[in-house]
């Protein structure tokens, strides 16, 4: 059971890409401390941990760091707690279980393709690719705490509500949800390099 009410063994990982590297094992505190950081092993850290740790640090949007979260200085009990209060919500919203409502969301922002750029000749040229697995998870990640962070920032919402609603809008692909529209704008991007 993750905080002790949620039983992740009934959620379902639809993407077969992301079946490895999303983990769904029964943690009673998603708290590990860094514990995986020396092996490099981030498929073994749970899901809502890693949800946990990128709302820690939403990191920086654009090239040279345009739009910044700048120094977050939430401590990981803060987020924990505004977590499970946001798993409530989710609950008492959509009568299911909030880790499959998390997983579903990843699964909906997690990008396809992406461009690479590189140079040939003088030009920098630009060229569709396929993501991995592992950078899909975490872009989505990224995304959906970067769509949080923005919400909820000089908002009267509280984080909890924030973390709620945009959960809620990435589980049903709503373009309203910064992830979902990140996704879309940069599988366009690729559409178009193709």
């Amino acid at each position: 059971m993750i905080f002790g009410k949620w039983d992740p063994s009934e959620v379902k990982v639809e993407d077969p890409g992301l079946k490895r590297y999303i983990n769904l094992s029964p943690v009673w505190v998603p708290r590990t401390g860094g514990r995986w950081i020396p092996n490099l092993k981030p498929e073994k850290v749970s899901i809502v941990e890693r949800f946990m740790n990128k709302l820690m640090v939403p990191g920086h949007r654009g090239k040279k760091h345009k739009l910044t979260s700048g120094h977050c200085t939430a401590n990981a009990q803060k987020i924990y707690l505004e977590t499970k209060r946001a798993f409530e919500i989710i609950e008492k919203r959509l009568k299911k279980n909030p880790i499959q409502v998390l997983v579903k969301a990843i699964e909906n922002a997690a990008i396809v393709e992406e461009i690479a750029s590189y140079r040939l000749g003088g030009i920098i040229a630009r060229k569709a690719v396929v993501v991995s697995p592992k950078r899909r998870l975490d872009l989505a990640l990224r995304h959906l705490a970067q769509g949080i962070y923005s919400s909820s920032f000089k908002s009267k919402k509280t984080l909890a509500e924030a973390i709620a609603e945009e959960l809620i809008l990435a589980y049903n692909s709503d373009p309203k949800c910064f992830a979902i529209r990140e996704r879309q704008r940069i599988e366009k991007e690729a559409e178009g390099a193709r």
